[in-house]
């Protein structure tokens, strides 16, 4: 069983991982048999810690591409479900992006379950 404060460091974390990308950092983050969904409807998910890692370094953002804000809305038993913001302000236009996360976490802070799903915001241009 989780809870709020633990939900909220491991998104904490997280974006020290994404700002860093040290595997280090990456790998605190996963169980060894951790499950990464890109998509809630991803047909091939990262499945363990190496593929999450190599996943992750592969499509890496690097420091300063991006903006984040993210908070727990609400934990249920094992599961935090987060409302996060993502602005990639080298795009032109920069893009936003609007997330919900569906984390599975483990007694020790660790991720063994983690899914994405997001929508990027319409632009002006689309309008």
């Amino acid at each position: 069983m989780t809870d709020r404060a633990t939900a909220q460091d491991w998104l904490r974390r997280y974006e020290v991982a994404w700002e860093s990308n040290d595997e280090a950092d990456i790998r605190a983050l996963f169980t060894d048999d951790a499950v990464y969904n890109y998509h809630p409807y991803e047909p091939e998910p990262a499945v363990g810690i190496e593929a999450i890692v190599a996943s992750w370094l592969e499509n890496r953002d690097e420091p300063g591409d991006f903006e984040f804000e993210g908070r727990v809305l609400a934990v249920d038993g094992e599961v935090a479900i987060a409302q996060c913001v993502t602005t990639y302000g080298t795009a032109n236009p920069p893009t936003t992006y609007d997330n919900l996360w569906v984390i599975r976490l483990t007694d020790d802070g660790r991720a063994r379950e983690f899914t994405e799903w997001y929508i990027a915001r319409p632009t002006d241009d689309a309008a």
